[in-house]
């Protein structure tokens, strides 16, 4: 799992220098809309627009300072939100500093907050259009911006009208930093006001993460352009929108378990338990056709934009990206490919004789026999790792994680590398160009013909890069990222459908029925540390027994994918699938699978398809 680092470029920089309508609620579905016109996504605003404002008032955002963060419900939709009387279309760009904003840091033991860079936003120019009383981003997902510090994600958000806000509109949106060449998450949000032809002043804070390693507060106000015009494909984006939110899975909030399932003696409380709640970003719970959530907790509330917090992968990509993207390969082509040679597929291995007879599958299984020192994580933690981390080029990052010695025959033994994970990437990229043409590429495989498909949105349709750039080489075994319905979502795809769209099979059956802990002689490497578990094609596997619970009278499996700083998605025998995203290196989750067997048996019966 990635450790912290510290980039280059970072170095030199720092050397030289009330309530959110709908937060818990099932979307509604997309409101009918006349022939000719574009769908409008559910939640119509039906309000008076009466507003009783302390925070963020008109006068405030065309005025004031930003002084320091305020309560988050500030920038939530309020309950009174009256429908908006302007539409935005065009594009907004933040100019400059803000100069009356403000960095503490809540957690930076390696000085990252020491940079200038890292202190202020990147450069901020989106384009926007709106759909009924929803603003939508012409580019979701992460973009890279350039700045020595930061990428950026946007998200969409709402606009609505109030009293005190004379005649403009007012917006908010969801937003993301992220670390460059890196995978930590820190979400935010902005606001303004609007009408046809300008915009006031721009407030902005962000208040919450999910980073072991680098946790702040930042706020700030300022100067922006809005250049109405039309956006290239907006009649599109605000039809995909519309459909976006009509196919999420049906969601309620954590409480309605009980009352869905009385007699079941569930206690909800136990999901997530075992995690401290100030690093808890939020959780969820799928079972039975229900996706039921958690809430999304700041420093400053409740999150305005719990459905749209952006979430890290960190290692949940060895699972959802490089495992699942060999499975389909193997539905394309047979599974033969899990025993392509790396020396055959990456040219830089050819003078190296320590990766001769390395499979695809022994990458996968984190069982190359190449490593330094054979210790739980002893490697991930050591100095190469962390200069594979740190390296932002392909080159240095083939380099070093191809530097690890012969040690063991491959196969036999299992170390855990992160580097392992890349070098499958890039292994399934070459191969999958062999086959469609030099323009193919991994990632973009797995989103045309696995994600987009199961309806994964566009926030989880981006993958980190070497190089900071969108032609560098996927990582692999990090950097994609989640939204909740996007990781519960991908589960169900794996967990209940069995690999399966629309009845049509997308992933080889026998590998995946394996990779899952489906096939009992094929469980996979067995893991060091304190309790071995195992290890197959990027997901982690787990037994329980009577000696966990005396509930589980036959020992099961559970497959799980698994990420650095706290993050588990545990797909359970009985169809339900538990997740929690955290960043205090905490890994508790147990509870709730003892929760979830008080649901469906774990033995016994089959997998539902729900």
């Amino acid at each position: 799992m990635p450790r912290p680092f510290r980039s280059r470029r970072l170095r030199r920089a720092a050397a030289t220098a009330a309530v959110l309508v709908g937060l818990f609620a099932a979307p509604p579905p997309t409101m009918a809309a006349p022939a000719g016109t574009v769908p409008v996504p559910g939640d119509p605003l039906t309000g008076s627009g009466a507003v009783n404002r302390t925070e963020l008032t008109a006068g405030q955002l065309t005025g004031g300072t930003a002084e320091d963060t305020v309560p988050d419900n500030a920038f939530a939709l309020p309950a009174h939100a009256a429908p908006p009387t302007h539409s935005f279309e065009g594009t907004l760009t933040l100019e400059g500093l803000s100069t009356t904003g403000g960095f503490r840091v809540r957690k930076d033991p390696h000085g990252y907050g020491d940079a200038a860079a890292t202190r202020h936003l990147p450069p901020v120019d989106m384009a926007l259009v709106q759909n009924g009383s929803h603003l939508v981003p012409a580019k979701r997902g992460l973009q890279y911006t350039g700045n020595q510090a930061w990428n950026l994600a946007v998200g969409p958000g709402r606009a609505w009208n109030e009293d005190g806000d004379g005649q403009r509109t007012r917006a908010s949106l969801p937003f993301a930093l992220i670390e460059r060449n890196a995978n930590c998450v820190h979400n935010g949000t902005l606001t303004f006001l609007f009408d046809a032809t300008s915009v006031s002043e721009v407030r902005y804070q962000i208040t919450t993460e999910t980073c072991a390693y680098f946790q702040f507060d930042m706020w700030g106000q300022v100067p922006a352009d809005y250049r109405p015009g039309p956006v290239d494909g907006a009649e599109n984006l605000r039809d995909a929108y519309a459909s976006e939110v009509g196919d999420r899975l049906p969601t309620k909030p954590i409480s309605a378990l009980t009352t869905d399932h009385p007699g079941s003696g569930v206690d909800i409380s136990k999901f997530g338990s075992g995690i401290t709640p100030s690093a808890l970003s939020t959780f969820g719970f799928y079972f039975d056709e229900v996706h039921y959530v958690g809430n999304c907790r700041t420093r400053q509330g409740e999150y305005p934009f719990c459905g749209q917090m952006l979430l890290p992968s960190y290692s949940t990509a060895k699972s959802a990206f490089a495992g699942t993207a060999m499975l389909r390969l193997a539905k394309r082509y047979g599974p033969a490919v899990a025993q392509e040679k790396l020396s055959d597929r990456i040219p830089e291995t050819t003078s190296n004789s320590a990766w001769s007879g390395v499979t695809l599958d022994h990458t996968l299984d984190m069982a190359t026999g190449n490593y330094t020192w054979p210790g739980y994580e002893t490697d991930e933690a050591g100095r190469t790792m962390a200069g594979f981390f740190a390296a932002e080029s392909y080159a240095d990052k083939m380099r070093l994680a191809l530097s690890f010695p012969r040690k063991a025959t491959p196969g036999s033994k299992w170390v855990y590398h992160t580097s392992d994970t890349f070098l499958a990437t890039r292994a399934m990229n070459n191969y999958l160009q062999e086959k469609t043409g030099t323009g193919a590429d991994i990632f973009d495989m797995l989103r045309d013909d696995v994600l987009e498909p199961i309806g994964i949105g566009p926030d989880s349709l981006i993958s980190s890069r070497t190089d900071n750039r969108p032609g560098g080489a996927p990582f692999g075994g990090y950097g994609m990222f989640w939204t909740q319905d996007s990781v519960a979502r991908f589960a169900k795809f794996l967990n209940n459908d069995h690999g399966t769209v629309n009845g049509t099979q997308i992933l080889d059956p026998a590998l995946l029925a394996a990779s899952m802990q489906r096939t009992p002689q094929a469980r996979g490497m067995t893991t060091t540390g304190t309790k071995p578990m195992r290890y197959q094609n990027g997901f982690w596997g787990v037994e329980f027994t009577s000696a966990d619970n005396p509930a589980y009278t036959s020992p099961f499996h559970v497959p799980f994918m698994s990420g650095y700083g706290g993050i588990t998605v545990a797909m359970m025998p009985n169809g339900a699938t538990y997740y929690y995203f955290s960043d205090n290196n905490e890994f508790s989750w147990s509870a709730a699978v003892a929760e979830a067997d008080k649901l469906a048996p774990m033995t016994g019966a089959a997998t539902a398809a729900r």
